[in-house]
Order: C-alpha cells, then structure tokens, then sequence
C-alpha cells in the first residue's frame, strides 16, 4: 500500500511539473518605435502595448500607451513577422476621432469577435482564422502592434509582441 501512495505522488508530481513546463505565457509586451515600421520612419513618437490573456483563453485585456505622437487615426494589431507588413487582425483604436495623446491612447477588452480572419500570405504565413491563431502568432513573435497617424498612414511606430517575463 505504502509503495503505491509514494507510485502516486511521482506520477502527481510529474503531472504538475509538465503542466508547468507546457503553460502557455499569458502576459505579452510591444515596445513601439519608428525604427520598427517597415519600412522604418524617422519620428520621435514611442509606445508601448502590454496585453494580458485570461485564464481561459478565450479574451485579451490590453493598454495601448503612446509618447510624442500627433494625429493618430487607427492602431491595431497585424499578423507579421517583424521585417514584414502584414495584415490588421484586431482594431485596438480606430474609427474614432483623430486624437494626439500624451499616455493611454486605447484600452479595453478584445476576444473572437474582434479578430479579422486572415487567409495564408506571404505576409502572414498560416494565416489567422480564429482567436486562438492569433494567440498563437503572439506566443510566437509573429504579431505585431502598429499605431498609423495622418502624416504616417501606413504606421508610424511599432512593435512585436513578445511573451513578458514570468
């Protein structure tokens, strides 16, 4: 009996230890730039996305912040690697006023409805069909934010989202 409690304590202890190892990040990070465009544009403005999944998976809370920064007409989120152009997936802002922020420049709430289905592209190889894609392409580094501004239509800062630290 003894030898079948320790048995059931190993195979518990290495249920748990492989479903930490195998955890999915639930945090994600981009630091916005100018020198992230492509191609890249000369601009002072910088930001920063942080974005955070729930426990379920099924929505992604984020905080879009911007720095010297004039005229921004959308933000979103594309599917890209980051020497590519790639297509937008989600709207963070847009649609909405033309704004010149100094701070938050959009928050809230996005989940499957939001997602923009993308077919497989050069720009965006796979393709993003559903929300879990997306989360996918985010764990991955191949999503990236991008803020587009009057003078700047195609973008001027950017970033790739990259999984935060523990």
């Amino acid at each position: 009996m003894k030898k079948l409690y320790v048995i059931l304590l190993v195979v518990l202890a290495s249920l748990i230890a492989a479903s930490t190892a195998i955890a999915q990040p639930t945090n994600f990070v981009a630091h916005l730039s100018g020198s992230g465009e492509v191609p890249s544009v000369a601009t002072t403005a910088t930001g920063q996305a942080v974005l955070h999944l729930n426990a379920s998976g099924t929505e992604l809370d984020f905080m879009l912040m911007v720095a010297n920064i004039d005229d921004v007409t959308q933000a979103h989120i594309h599917c890209g690697a980051a020497d590519v152009a790639g297509p937008v997936v989600v709207f963070l802002y847009g649609l909405g006023p033309v704004v010149s922020p100094n701070g938050v420049l959009a928050q809230g709430t996005r989940g499957a409805g939001n997602v923009i289905p993308r077919p497989s592209s050069a720009a965006c190889p796979g393709g993003v069909a559903n929300f879990a894609e997306l989360i996918a392409k985010m764990q991955s580094g191949d999503a990236y934010v991008n803020v587009h501004t009057v003078v700047n239509p195609g973008g001027e800062i950017r970033g790739q989202i990259r999984p935060a630290g523990p």
